[in-house]
């Protein structure tokens, strides 16, 4: 029988300084000022944040914390924290006094040398700032180390230049809603006042028994497995996705989710996902900010419960190889505060002029900057799981669905769209059952960027990366689209003709990015070059985008990135590739050498002793099977060895160079191809060796042991 579950109302937002709280603790004055600036910008007063930080200091202190941190997320794409006590010097009766100024809410000064910034800092110059970000509310987390209030904070360095993923993401922001009230103005809204992105990102996921996953040293290091045998079953029978959840699994997710209500996170959706031990949780939309802030928690606290249980989380975009790897659908939408989304297409989108110049920038938007979209989703895991036939493709293409490609093409062909196709009614056939109204179009899970009825779901994103980089991208490149429109529509003489007329424009020289077929056929590939579209297979083809001529211009344009911010976050991005791929190398030479390679002469030594006691107790007994596996055996051996001294001396060659491109290029076309030699052979001797000599567990025992 299961216990009974927490009532979620009353346990939803509790570790969370919300709006709410705010109000009750705050004079209304300070309240006032506070919601002035997260609603529309600008700077609190030190006095007003002496306020603030004391109340905050009370709730949490209320909650039995002793420390606080600004929580921030560098460009390691994972957060970082420092904590300090809220304990003062004792007064002269020795009593301890806990306090919390404004200026302590307001700024940190972590060591900016220690994190990535791609040669921005150098070694010496240590000072960098976290500033709050008042728009995403303080948390309380709770673990080992005691309760701890987490403030959301940007990192900057001394001289200004971003640091983290937040603060180009905020900068973003306040771009796109800056063009996408120029666009809604000329449209006769006059109320808005700030036009936000909304996010929603999917979480894929696996789960493994802890025990086993300890036993395995390149999980440890590398979050995959760098070798393995596919196991007898996988995910062909299709009987796990959606399949019942396994009791262990469900007492995880029920811990993980009451974990995430605390935290103000709304977790909705969990299911087992297509391959064994793989799983997905969703939660529901948030502003873009939050929702990036809540999916590193998210992915914290999956890890975080998972030991609690016995299991291990593992967020690798391809943990195994040969099933199905986990990515990060990033829904993505804009919304006004007076309550319209951008892309609602109503109810005849036909007619619906302001969502057919939204959805036409959008179009020109991907296109133009295929490229960067492309590599806001590069990482070194999602290498493994785009372009295969479990992620959408590694060219970027949009999918809008029958009604709208429908839509477009009578524009296109006449400038007038004079029709819009409607669902359906779809007839079950049984009596007891009722028939259904189908949507418009179906959906398209093999699209990179698809529309999917009011939001645009990007699905290249990896399960372990950040989704800030993606919305930082998908904002800067809609908000270039708005202005450029904008720049011409303000200026129109004819306002409904010269709308009328961009549209067409955009749809016509765009077209090519829209797709609505099968992104897993080869016909695609060969399609997608002759219309000229980029495919850029991996993260390292991927990084030069960002410093081209285009980039710099667009980034520039909006006050996101200089030159000097995207040429370093290119560097980090080359050292990142170099140095995974280096420890991914250096563990399989590591497990090849020390366990692998001894366990498989303890099998041959064993059958080559069976083969001669077996000869010298009957002479003409037929040993040609026990021959025949240790000559297969020793010869699979030799390969290894071969394969293990050959990634040796190519690793330490790539370490060698000097870190960059170079470097980076030389990680992915030597020593990708000398881990995969090494791979081969040892993949092919854990069929034959005994299991109880082989010396890590085998995918079975991963994925089925849960």
């Amino acid at each position: 029988m299961c216990e009974k579950v927490m009532n979620v109302e009353e346990i939803f937002n509790e570790n969370v300084f919300t709006m709410g709280k705010m109000k009750e603790r705050l004079p209304k004055k300070v309240y006032a000022e506070v919601k002035n600036v997260i609603d529309h910008g600008g700077e609190l007063s030190l006095a007003t944040a002496d306020v603030v930080a004391k109340a905050m200091k009370d709730w949490a202190v209320e909650h039995g914390a002793t420390h606080y941190t600004h929580w921030f997320q560098p460009l390691t794409g994972i957060t970082a924290e420092k904590h300090d006590a809220f304990v003062t010097n004792p007064d002269a009766e020795g009593h301890m006094l806990m306090e919390f100024s404004g200026k302590e809410l307001i700024k940190g000064e972590p060591d900016a040398s220690s994190f990535p910034s791609g040669g921005l800092r150098a070694t010496f110059e240590a000072r960098g700032y976290t500033a709050w970000d008042c728009t995403s509310p303080a948390f309380i987390k709770e673990d080992a180390t005691g309760a701890i209030l987490c403030i959301p904070t940007a990192f900057c360095s001394y001289k200004g230049e971003a640091l983290d993923k937040k603060t180009p993401l905020l900068r973003s922001m306040e771009a796109l809603s800056e063009q996408a009230l120029r666009i809604v103005r000329l449209f006769g809204n006059t109320e808005a006042t700030k036009v936000t992105a909304s996010v929603g990102p999917e979480q894929e996921y696996f789960l493994v028994d802890r025990d086993l996953y300890l036993q395995r040293k390149d999980l440890i290091y590398a979050g995959r497995t760098l070798f393995g045998a596919p196991a007898p079953k996988g995910q062909e029978m299709d009987d796990h996705y959606f399949g019942v959840i396994k009791e262990r699994i469900g007492s995880y997710m029920k811990d993980l989710n009451e974990e995430l209500w605390k935290l103000g996170i709304s977790a909705k959706t969990q299911h087992n996902e297509v391959a064994p031990a793989q799983h997905e949780l969703a939660p529901i939309f948030n502003t873009a900010n939050i929702a990036v802030d809540h999916n590193q928690l998210v992915m914290e606290t999956m890890k975080k419960v998972a030991t609690r249980h016995g299991l291990a989380c593992l967020l690798h975009e391809k943990p195994f190889a040969g099933v199905n790897g986990s990515g990060k659908h990033d829904n993505w939408s804009i919304c006004t505060d007076n309550g319209v989304n951008m892309l609602d297409p109503g109810d005849t989108p036909n007619q619906n002029i302001q969502f057919l110049l939204v959805l036409a920038c959008i179009i020109k938007a991907v296109d133009v900057h295929a490229d960067l979209l492309r590599q806001s989703a590069s990482n070194v895991g999602n290498d493994h799981r785009l372009g295969a036939n479990e992620a959408p493709p590694a060219i970027i293409s949009m999918f809008l669905g029958e009604q709208l490609e429908d839509v477009v093409k009578q524009l296109i062909e006449t400038g007038e769209a004079s029709s819009c196709k409607e669902g359906e009614r779809l007839y079950t056939g049984v009596s007891t059952l009722p028939d259904l109204q189908k949507d418009a179009t179906d959906r398209n899970r093999t699209s990179p960027f698809a529309f999917t009825g009011n939001k645009f779901e990007f699905r290249m994103v990896g399960s372990s990366d950040s989704i800030a980089s993606p919305n930082t991208t998908l904002n800067s490149i809609v908000a270039e689209a708005f202005c450029e429109a904008a720049d011409i529509l303000e200026k129109a003489d004819d306002f409904d003709m010269a709308v009328h007329d961009l549209i067409k424009q955009y749809l016509t020289e765009h077209q090519r990015i829209i797709f609505n077929g099968n992104g897993y056929s080869d016909e695609w590939v060969e399609e997608a070059e002759r219309r000229g579209l980029p495919n850029i297979k991996s993260m390292v083809d991927s990084v030069a985008s960002l410093t081209t001529e285009k980039a710099v211009k667009l980034f520039e344009k909006f006050h996101i990135f200089t030159k000097a911010e995207l040429e370093s976050r290119a560097e980090v991005l080359y050292e990142t590739y170099a140095k995974a791929i280096n420890i991914e190398a250096l563990t399989m030479v590591d497990m090849a050498g020390k366990q692998l390679i001894p366990a498989v002469i303890t099998y041959t030594t064993e059958l080559a002793a069976s083969v001669s006691t077996v000869i010298d107790a009957c002479p003409e007994a037929d040993v040609s099977t026990q021959k025949e596996l240790l000559i297969e055996t020793s010869s699979l051996l030799a390969e290894g060895q071969k394969a293990l001294k050959a990634l040796k001396a190519i690793t330490a060659k790539a370490a060698a160079m000097e870190e960059g491109e170079a470097q980076a290029r030389a990680y992915h076309d030597e020593v990708m191809p000398a881990m995969a030699a090494l791979r081969a052979p040892f993949d092919k001797l854990e069929m034959i060796v005994d299991k109880e000599l082989w010396p890590i567990p085998s995918y079975g025992d991963l994925t089925f042991e849960v």
